[in-house]
C-alpha cells in the first residue's frame, strides 16, 4: 500500500494479525511493515501511517548509513566463526599445505605460517570460494521462479561490501556480499530473490514487494534472521 506525505510517497506492506494494537516497523533497507488487528479497516491503517509519516521518514533516513554488522576477529585459536548459521571454534594447525576444513564443530585451518594476518587471509579466501559456489547454486534454483518475466540470467559479482548485502544494476548485474555465507542458507536465498525481483521492478514500490512476497513468502523472517545473525 502507499501513503502520500506531501510530495513523498511512503510504501508499506500490510499484514493483519490477532493483536489489539497497530504496529509499524521500519527496516534497514527502508522498507515499512504495518501489522494491524484483524478487524482494522484499511482507511484506518492509512490514517495511522500518515500520522506516523514524520517518524517513518526519520527512521528511513537513519538507516541510509546502515552497515551489516561484521564482528571484529583476531584469528586466534578458540575464536568462534560462523558458517551457514552454525558456530565453529577456530583451530589453527601448522602444516605444509594450506587448507580449511570443518570437523566436529571446529574450523580447522592448516597453514605453514600461523600468524593472525595469514590465517585471516586464508579464512576470508575460503569464505569467498564457498560463497561463489553457493550463490551460483541458489541462483540456479531461484531464477526459474521468475520465468514468466523472461529474465536473462544475470551476472553475479561477489564483493565484500560495508553497507549492504547485495545490489542490482539496471543492466542485470547482481553484486553479493560473501559475508552472507556465515548466515543460514535461507537468508542467502532471500537476498537472491530480492535482487532478482529488482530485475523486474528496479525500485522498492508496492509492486516490488508484492512480487517478492509471491516469490519468497516468508522473506521477512529470513531478512530478520540475516540481520540478527551478522549483527
Amino acid at each position: 500500500m502507499t501513503v502520500d506525505y506531501g510530495k513523498i510517497e511512503i510504501n508499506f506492506n500490510l499484514e493483519f494479525a490477532d493483536r489489539k494494537t497497530l504496529g509499524i516497523k521500519v527496516y534497514p533497507d527502508a522498507s515499512v511493515k504495518v501489522i494491524a488487528p484483524l478487524e482494522t479497516k484499511k482507511e484506518e491503517v492509512v490514517e495511522k501511517v500518515k500520522s506516523k509519516a514524520k517518524w517513518i521518514l526519520k527512521q528511513q533516513k537513519k538507516y541510509e548509513s546502515f552497515q551489516p554488522g561484521i564482528p571484529a576477529r583476531i584469528y586466534k585459536n578458540g575464536e568462534t566463526h560462523l558458517y551457514l548459521g552454525r558456530q565453529y571454534l577456530l583451530k589453527i594447525e601448522k602444516a605444509d599445505v594450506v587448507a580449511v576444513k570443518l570437523y566436529r564443530g571446529k574450523m580447522m585451518v592448516y597453514t605453514p605460517k600461523t600468524s593472525s594476518e595469514t590465517v585471516e587471509k586464508i579464512v576470508k579466501n575460503w569464505y569467498r570460494e564457498k560463497a561463489i559456489s553457493l550463490f551460483d547454486i541458489v541462483l540456479e534454483n531461484k531464477l526459474p521462479l521468475l520465468s514468466k518475466y523472461e529474465i536473462i540470467k544475470p551476472e553475479i559479482v561477489v564483493r565484500w561490501m560495508e553497507k549492504r548485502w547485495g545490489s542490482c544494476t539496471r543492466n542485470g548485474k547482481i553484486t553479493l556480499n560473501p559475508e552472507m555465507i556465515k548466515a543460514p542458507k535461507a537468508c542467502i536465498e532471500y537476498v537472491m530473490v530480492h535482487e532478482l525481483c529488482h530485475l523486474v521492478h528496479h525500485n522498492h514500490t508496492r509492486d516490488f514487494y508484492d512480487l517478492q512476497s509471491r516469490m519468497f513468502p516468508d522473506w521477512q523472517k529470513w531478512k530478520d534472521k540475516l540481520e540478527k545473525t551478522l549483527a
